[in-house]
């Protein structure tokens, strides 16, 4: 199962009432999802890792290699925006140990739980994202 199939399949957290934020609750809920994510990562690495060993096998037919090989890059392409993945999953590990995690890194404010529970790598609030966004639109389209 992939990551991102896994992420949706992950328990939702359920705020109490006047449940101060990133309570350790929280953080355990969020390292759980991380370390099952990262875990479901290294399972389809190993997968692909097997299953790229075994199909190495030569085919006479133009279209049967051709199908092949284009199955092989789509898997590799896959796993290399995993690979990326497992970082950003470490950097929000590393910010769960420094108690760091859930928080902006440009305001300072809460992410907030259900942003966090779409995103559990996510470094900025809603609204310091959308401003990047903006200026990385706005950056690409005056190219």
């Amino acid at each position: 199962m992939s990551a991102m199939k896994q992420k949706k399949n992950a328990q939702e957290y359920v705020l109490e009432e006047q449940e101060e934020y990133m309570n350790d609750a929280q953080r355990e809920h969020f390292t759980g999802i991380l370390e099952t994510w990262k875990a479901n990562i290294y399972e389809e690495s190993e997968r692909t890792r097997a299953h790229l060993k075994d199909e190495r096998t030569q085919t006479a037919d133009l279209n049967d290699r051709a199908s092949l090989e284009e199955e092989f890059s789509l898997e590799l392409r896959t796993r290399d925006r995993e690979r990326k993945l497992l970082h950003k999953i470490d950097k929000a590990l590393d910010r769960l140990v420094r108690d760091e995690f859930g928080w902006c890194e440009k305001c300072g404010e809460e992410i907030g739980i259900r942003r966090l529970e779409a995103r559990p790598t996510a470094e900025l609030c809603i609204d310091c994202k959308e401003i990047a966004e903006r200026k990385e639109k706005s950056f690409h389209d005056a190219r």
